[in-house]
């Protein structure tokens, strides 16, 4: 599955370089048999915006792209868009979502849902039903994100959150810290992999023909 996310970001027009960031072994001799550039990080970091961040004070670029390793079905537009929006370096931090019609999937806890601004800004995200009986759809998060470098460095060293503890988010500790999220909306279809049901869900989608 890695090869196939790092495959898929090759394929974003605006990315200058693509490393898989990692504290296991296995997964870097993977990663390098299929040839991707390699870091290796501390096994202490809670996160992977901090495994990201201890990785991005080595490299010189004022944005860094965020990518789970879960994202099989990733598309580079995704990526591009991201940074597209954060050529406007007043914006700190941005993430996409996409619209779900399917309300069944609006009281799944392994899928975020977020609510935002009428300028396009997050203004919660949440394992919850957001919004409680949506009437026709509702948004969720999709866990790409997108920053500016030193806004990433900052936000690493921020002591975690209440609301982040709570629901097991981090990108709530940017809220609650006072800071914006970009909400970036897209059309691609998208599927993260966090149950093994999930790794079935793809495959039948790609056996079918509905991704490349």
């Amino acid at each position: 599955m890695i090869q196939r996310v790092y495959e898929r970001a090759q394929t974003a027009k605006y990315l200058d370089r693509l490393i898989v960031a990692t504290d296991d072994e296995r997964i870097s001799q993977a990663a390098k048999d299929f040839g991707a550039e390699v870091q290796m990080t501390s096994p202490r970091h809670n996160s992977g915006t901090e495994r990201t961040a201890e990785v991005a004070k080595k490299i010189r670029a004022p944005i860094i792209i965020n990518i789970q390793g879960d994202e099989p079905l990733l598309e580079g537009k995704m990526i591009d868009d991201l940074i597209e929006s954060l050529q406007d370096d007043t914006i700190p931090m941005a993430t996409l979502i996409t619209r779900v019609k399917d309300l069944g999937l609006l009281h799944d806890i392994n899928i975020v849902k977020v609510i935002r601004d009428k300028e396009g800004f997050a203004l919660y995200f949440s394992r919850s039903p957001l919004p409680f009986k949506a009437p026709d759809y509702f948004l969720q998060h999709i866990g790409i994100y997108g920053y500016q470098k030193e806004f990433l460095l900052k936000f690493s060293k921020l002591p975690p959150s209440r609301l982040e503890r709570i629901e097991n988010l981090e990108q709530l500790r940017a809220l609650e810290y006072g800071y914006k999220i970009r909400v970036i909306e897209t059309q691609s279809l998208t599927l993260s992999v966090d149950t093994p049901q999930d790794i079935i869900k793809v495959e039948n989608l790609l056996k079918k023909g509905k991704d490349g």
